[in-house]
């Protein structure tokens, strides 16, 4: 680009940008359903030998699901839901509070802006809640609520950058 060319970034545009490492995780995790879904849509054997052995039973066990993960993630949603009844575009500050009003450690409780640096509202609200290696992800757009859960990040938050 020459001295003086300027680009603007479309308004419509999102700023949301995967870092690398939380690129991988994504994909990761996209890879891993795409094969649990194979797995599960593949045709059993009827017949044939039988095996009790250690490995044929882990590889037919339902996978586990920590406790720990499944409590977090119930606490975030109903309370980013019941947040959101009352007021679709909340601020960081009462996501906070009613996250840690609902038992999440302060701690563990990272949320991100309500309002950019120019004073608009922000087209979504994320909060996460740490729970052992995973962080329990909220979106809060449109007067909706949005869950998943991503793997913690090398530096043990979930978020990347600072948390306001």
């Amino acid at each position: 680009m020459s001295r003086g060319t300027r680009v603007e970034q479309s308004s419509r545009e999102s700023n949301f940008q995967l870092n690398g490492r939380a690129a991988g995780a994504f994909l990761v995790l996209v890879a891993a359903l795409a094969l649990t879904a194979c797995a599960a849509s593949s045709p059993q054997p009827t017949a044939g030998p039988t095996s009790s052995s250690p490995t044929s039973l882990q590889a037919n066990a339902e996978p586990s699901v920590d406790p720990a993960i499944v409590a977090t993630s119930t606490a975030v949603e109903t309370t980013l839901k019941k947040i959101v009844a009352t007021n679709p575009k909340p601020d960081t500050e009462s996501v906070r509070a009613a996250l840690v009003s609902a038992g999440i450690p302060q701690a563990n409780v990272e949320v991100s802006v309500s309002r950019t640096p120019t004073g608009l509202d922000v087209d979504a609200l994320e909060a996460a809640a740490l729970a052992g290696d995973s962080c329990v992800m909220g979106q809060i757009r449109d007067g909706g609520v949005v869950m998943s859960v991503l793997p913690v990040l090398a530096t043990g938050k979930c978020f990347v950058g600072s948390v306001r």
